[in-house]
């Protein structure tokens, strides 16, 4: 008993610290928060990370008007969600004496956005919170649900599924992991995602001069809202905190942040995320959580399904000479020029001892006359013994002029077509596989160098994949052409003609007598 009535008085005595910190700090969002937490998490002893100050001094340079577009690329467990979409607009609710501020807040799923929606309305109405700032911040009876309560200054919060937003306007949009993890390699779901963020999130500002959008997310893909961010000059300012720290990726912000670890590896909350913790999640997590959910880009550092080392730098000068090759070819054909997919095209060569050295690739956004000459072009120039494609792409309409151009330059050679099967990862994995055991020589002086290895290592996460298509349907056919063939059944001994018998020289052959 008596030291249960101990543990209760230094609980005490600590929140009594956090409450005067609260006052000495001027109210800062990053006291606010630790003082807080007991209303939330009660029992829970609170974790503090530098990362929390960070997160803090954006989201008050938010508040002052210095950012009014910020994304955060942070792991997950890293009380992201709860900085963002709970503590901050409690904050600004109360302490920085801002009420009237209405927030949006979504997530990939409704059911994810409600969390934090009941989690700030439990910690508005708290005892603790309406001692200090109830005042000011009381809830209104008529609108006081888990999907939108208000307060009697006309603020609210309103919680959605982040493709449903629609309807009311904000002074704050919350963006909270707008993809979820199950669905951040399906091209359809990435693409609602990134048409909601381009299309409906700044309709529903209420100010588009002052009112501000945070996007808080785990790296997902390449072409993610990340991504798409990050690709553009929207006006981000980008706050992004890997797991373990790497030098050449150090964050700096126009605030003044810059991140403060110095060691290669070292982590971003130990208090929280020791290294024995880190190192077991990393077993069980494949390379592509790794690197997106920990470290905050969409590929690993080594590759992915394709490993760095399994490419064979080598110079243009170092091909092998082409008579000494028998190479094949393969083709990933899009018909949208200027903005569509890219078509692929490219030509292998293997040298005796089987190893494979990738001679050209064709790649550009191309209406179908323009890849059906370099088609042509490639043909002439390596004399390839064949060429992959996928069934169906080609069979209307470019067939037939594919064919015709084909007789007309006398660009002579069998074409393969392999069916659609499965997934990209599952179509690339011949291709991957004789790349694992004898690589893949690739000329680094090459034009196509670069976009060719960044694609193939950020795969399939990365935002193309066509060089990868097109690289596989050739593994496909260098399948089919060294395939061992079945062996033929042994036929039966056909029976023996005793008249056939080429034996006339032997004198004692009853035939000759």
């Amino acid at each position: 008993m008596l030291s249960i009535l101990k543990t209760e008085r230094q609980r005490r005595q600590a929140q009594a610290e956090l409450d005067r910190d609260i006052e000495r700090a001027g109210v800062s969002l990053s006291s606010f928060t630790k003082a807080a937490w007991h209303v939330l998490e009660p029992g829970q002893p609170y974790k503090h990370g530098w990362h929390l100050d960070a997160i803090s001094e954006h989201l008050e340079a938010v508040t002052a008007g210095q950012i009014l577009r910020l994304l955060i690329n942070i792991p997950p467990g890293t009380m992201k969600s709860l900085s963002v979409g709970v503590m901050w607009p409690a904050w600004e609710w109360g302490p920085r004496g801002l009420p009237h501020m209405r927030y949006l807040g979504t997530s990939h799923s409704l059911p994810l956005g409600i969390r934090d929606n009941l989690k700030m309305r439990r910690l508005v109405t708290s005892e603790w919170y309406q001692e200090r700032w109830g005042r000011s911040v009381e809830l209104t009876s008529d609108q006081n649900a888990k999907t939108k309560f208000e307060n009697t200054a006309t603020g609210f919060r309103e919680a959605m599924a982040f493709t449903g937003l629609t309807g009311s306007r904000g002074d704050r949009v919350l963006i909270d992991d707008p993809l979820s993890v199950d669905n951040a390699n399906s091209d359809a779901e990435r693409e609602g995602v990134n048409s909601t963020f381009r299309e409906s999130v700044p309709t529903r500002l209420n100010n588009p001069d002052t009112s501000a959008i945070i996007a808080v997310m785990q790296r997902l893909h390449e072409n993610d809202v990340s991504g798409l961010i990050l690709a553009n000059d929207f006006g981000y300012e980008h706050l992004m905190l890997p797991m373990e720290f790497e030098p050449e990726r150090r964050c700096y912000t126009s605030i003044g942040f810059k991140d403060p670890r110095t060691h290669e590896g070292e982590l971003l909350f130990p208090e929280r995320f020791p290294r024995e913790v880190v190192e077991r999640d990393k077993k069980v997590m494949d390379a592509y959580a790794v690197a997106g959910q920990f470290q905050q880009r969409p590929a690993p550092r080594e590759g992915g399904l394709f490993k760095a080392e399994w490419l064979k730098p080598c110079f243009m000068k170092d091909l092998p000479a082409r008579e000494t090759l028998r190479i094949y070819g393969g083709s990933d054909y899009a018909v949208t020029a200027n903005g569509g997919d890219y078509t692929s095209q490219g030509v292998v060569g293997l040298d005796p001892q089987g190893r494979m050295w990738l001679l050209d690739i064709w790649r550009k956004q191309a209406s179908s006359d323009q890849w059906v000459e370099a088609f042509c072009d490639m043909v002439l120039e390596y004399r390839p013994s064949a060429w992959a494609e996928e069934t169906g792409q080609i069979k209307s309409g470019v067939g037939p002029f594919l064919e015709a151009r084909m007789r007309k330059r006398k660009a002579y050679v069998v074409r393969e077509a392999f069916p659609t099967r499965g997934d990209k990862a599952i179509r690339a994995q011949s291709i991957r596989g004789r790349m694992a055991l004898d690589g893949l020589y690739v000329p680094i002086d090459a034009p196509w160098y670069e976009p060719f290895v960044s694609e193939l290592l950020t795969f399939p996460a990365g935002k193309n994949d066509d060089q990868v298509d097109m690289l596989g349907l050739i593994g496909q056919l260098l399948d089919k052409m060294y395939s061992r063939s079945p062996e033929e059944p042994k036929k039966p001994a056909a029976p023996r003609d005793w008249f056939e018998e080429n034996d006339d020289d032997d004198t004692t052959n009853w035939k000759v007598l």
